[in-house]
C-alpha cells in the first residue's frame, strides 16, 4: 500500500488528552506567552465526556494556576463540611474517628465537584487565552523525528474498514507536529504505553499497580440530603477477598455521588467487582440512605494506585507524560486531581523555558525534576507504603501502620518502614480458579442494584458498529484455549461494562468483544491474567458521554 498522505499541522506544543493536567498545560503555556501555538486533543464527544473522578478535589492545583477561579465561576460549589469514615460489617458499621489520621486525610478546604465541569470550565478558559482545542479527535499514533524523538501524532482517523485497513471512505487524519507533545491522556492511555515501552521509561521503578472505580450519581430524597458531607468506608463486602473501599459524596442539587473502588492485585479471578459494588448499596446504612432516590448516571474507570515509587520516568525525546498517564494518585487520600494540575502547570513551565531557548525534541529534564522534588514528589512520598502495606498485610494491620508511617513521613520526613515494593503486577496476580471458591452474589433487584448491561445505557456510550474493534486479541483463541479453563476467563466479570461474554455456540464455548459497550476504563488491559487484551483508541468522539461524573 502507498504511503498515507496526511495533511500537517505546526504547534509549539500538542497536547493529547482534555483532562485536569492537560488544561492546566495549556492554561499555563498561554499564560507564560501568548504567542505560543498550543493545541489540545481530545478524544471525548465534548470536553468533558469521558472524564469520571470521585471527586473531592483540592483546590491547590487551582489556587497555583488561576488564583481568581472562584471570581471566574470555577464550578467548585461545594465545600466539604462533614467527614466521615466507617468500617462497615455486613449488618452494621464502626465509625472510626478522625483524630488518629494525619493531617493530610482531612478534607477541611476541599471541594465535592464533577472533573467533569470542572474541565469544561478550564476549557472555556484556555479558550479565552487562545488554546486550540479539538473534541472528537482520537490520536491513535505517535510520529517520530529522524533521531528518534517524538515529534507528533497523529489525529482524527475515521472510516477505517472493519479489518483495520484503509478504504475509500477512509479519512486519513492529520498529523500535528510540535516542538514538544504531552501526553495527559488518564490512566493507561495507549500512546503513554508505547513510550513507556518504547523508552524503557519504567526502568529502575516499581511495578504500576491500579484499581476499578465505578460510580452512581443518585438523586435522593431531600431529608436524607446533607450537602457538604463525605463518607468513606473499608471492609464489607470485599472483606479479605480485595483491597477497596467505597465513597458517599454529597454535593448540591440532592445529589448524591455513591462510588466503589476494587484493587485490581485481588487473587480469586471468581471475584466480580462490579457485582460488589451493586451489593455494597445494600447495606443498612447506604439502602436507607438511597431508599426513594432514583440513580441518574453510571461510569467506572481505571485508578493508578502504585504511587511514589511506580512513577515512570516522566520524559523521553519530545515528550512528556503528566497526570494520571505517570500515575499521580495519592492513595489514602484518592485523590489525583490537584497533582495533575500541577504536572500541567511544571510541564508547560518547562517547555516554555527550552522554547526560549530554541530547544526542541529533547528531554525535558527541568519537568521530571519539578514533580520529583516539588509538591507532587512530597505528596506523594508521604503515603508511598500504604498501598504495599495493604497488599502484603490486609486492611487491619495496614491501617495501623499506614496511619503510623503517614504520621512520621510528615512529622519527621522519614519512614520506618523505607519503601516497600508492591510486588507482582495486578495481571500476574490472579491466581488458577481452581484455587478459590466461586461467589455467590445475589441478583439485583432493580432499585437499588442493577444489572451491568442497564447500568451502561446510563453511560451513554455509544460506538459506530463498523470501525475496526478497538480492544486488539493478540491471540483470539486464548480466552478460550487458556483463560478459561485456568481462570474461569475473568474477562466476564472484571469488565465493569459487559464488553467481554463467553457463550456456547454449536455446543462450544466462544468469546465475545461486545466493544459497543466499553467506557474506556482499561481494566482490560490492566488485569487480563495472559496480558492477551490491548486496549486502543477508537475513532474520535466514540465512548461514554458523562455529563457530571
Amino acid at each position: 500500500m502507498a504511503e498515507i498522505e496526511r495533511e500537517t499541522m505546526e504547534y509549539d506544543v500538542v497536547i493529547v488528552g482534555a483532562g485536569p493536567a492537560g488544561l492546566s498545560a495549556a492554561i499555563r503555556l498561554k499564560q507564560l506567552d501568548a504567542d505560543l501555538e498550543v493545541v489540545v486533543l481530545e478524544k471525548g464527544s465534548e470536553v468533558g465526556a469521558h472524564i469520571l473522578s470521585g471527586a473531592v478535589l483540592d483546590p491547590c492545583g487551582l489556587d497555583a494556576l488561576i488564583p481568581d477561579w472562584k471570581e471566574k465561576g470555577a464550578p467548585l460549589n461545594t465545600e466539604v463540611k462533614e467527614d466521615n469514615f466507617y468500617m462497615l460489617g455486613e449488618a452494621g458499621e464502626i465509625r472510626v474517628p478522625n483524630l488518629p489520621m494525619p493531617p493530610l486525610m482531612n478534607n477541611h478546604g476541599n471541594y465535592i465537584v464533577s472533573m467533569g465541569n470542572v474541565c469544561r470550565w478550564m476549557a472555556e478558559q484556555a479558550e479565552e487565552l487562545g488554546v486550540e482545542i479539538f473534541p472528537g479527535m482520537s490520536c491513535s499514533e505517535l510520529v517520530y523525528g529522524d533521531k528518534g524523538e517524538v515529534k507528533g501524532v497523529v489525529a482524527g482517523v475515521f472510516g477505517l474498514e472493519e479489518d483495520g485497513s484503509y478504504g475509500p471512505n477512509t479519512e486519513p487524519g492529520m498529523e500535528l507536529h510540535g516542538k514538544y507533545v504531552f501526553l495527559s491522556e488518564g490512566v493507561r492511555g495507549s500512546l503513554s504505553k508505547e513510550v513507556i515501552a518504547k523508552y524503557d521509561l519504567q526502568a529502575g521503578k516499581d511495578v504500576q499497580k491500579y484499581g476499578v472505580g465505578m460510580k452512581e450519581i443518585w438523586e435522593i430524597d431531600p431529608a436524607k440530603h446533607k450537602e457538604g458531607t463525605v463518607t468513606h468506608t473499608m471492609g464489607w463486602p470485599l472483606n479479605s477477598n480485595a483491597g477497596g473501599g467505597s465513597f458517599i459524596y454529597h454535593l448540591e442539587n440532592n445529589q448524591v455521588y455513591v462510588g466503589f473502588v476494587v484493587h485490581l492485585n485481588y487473587k480469586n479471578p471468581h471475584l466480580y467487582p462490579y457485582m460488589e459494588f451493586q451489593r455494597f448499596k445494600h447495606h443498612p446504612m447506604v439502602a436507607e440512605l438511597l431508599k426513594g432516590g432514583k440513580r441518574v448516571a453510571y461510569g467506572a474507570r481505571a485508578i493508578t494506585e502504585g504511587g511514589y515509587q511506580s512513577m515512570p520516568k516522566l520524559v523521553a525525546p519530545g515528550v512528556a507524560l503528566l497526570g494520571c498517564s505517570a500515575g499521580m494518585v495519592n492513595v489514602p487520600r484518592i485523590k489525583g486531581n490537584h497533582n495533575a494540575m500541577l504536572s500541567g502547570k511544571s510541564a508547560a513551565e518547562a517547555a516554555y523555558a527550552a522554547i526560549q531557548t530554541e530547544r526542541s525534541g529533547d528531554e525535558l529534564s527541568e519537568y521530571e525534576t519539578a514533580v520529583r522534588d516539588g509538591d507532587i514528589g512530597k505528596d506523594l512520598k508521604k503515603v508511598r507504603n500504604v498501598k504495599p502495606m495493604w497488599s502484603k498485610w490486609g486492611l487491619l494491620p495496614s491501617l495501623a501502620l499506614g496511619g503510623l508511617d503517614m504520621w512520621t513521613n510528615t512529622l519527621f520526613g522519614l519512614s520506618l518502614f523505607g519503601t516497600l515494593k508492591h510486588g507482582k503486577n495486578d495481571a500476574e496476580s490472579t491466581e488458577d480458579a481452581s484455587k478459590h471458591k466461586e461467589i455467590d452474589y445475589p441478583k439485583p433487584d432493580g432499585v437499588l442494584s442493577f444489572d451491568r448491561l442497564t447500568n451502561v445505557s446510563f453511560a451513554a456510550t455509544n460506538h459506530e458498529e463498523s470501525q475496526p474493534c478497538h480492544l486488539r486479541l493478540a491471540d483470539p483463541n486464548l480466552p478460550i484455549s487458556t483463560n478459561l479453563p485456568k481462570f474461569n476467563e475473568p474477562a466476564q466479570r472484571y469488565c465493569p461494562a459487559g464488553v467481554y461474554e463467553v457463550v456456547e455456540k454449536d455446543g462450544k464455548p466462544e468469546f465475545v468483544v461486545n466493544f459497543q459497550n466499553c467506557v474506556h476504563c482499561k481494566t482490560c488491559d490492566i488485569k487480563d491474567p495472559s496480558q492477551n487484551i490491548t486496549w486502543t483508541t477508537p475513532q474520535g468522539g466514540d465512548g461514554p458521554n458523562y455529563p457530571n461524573m
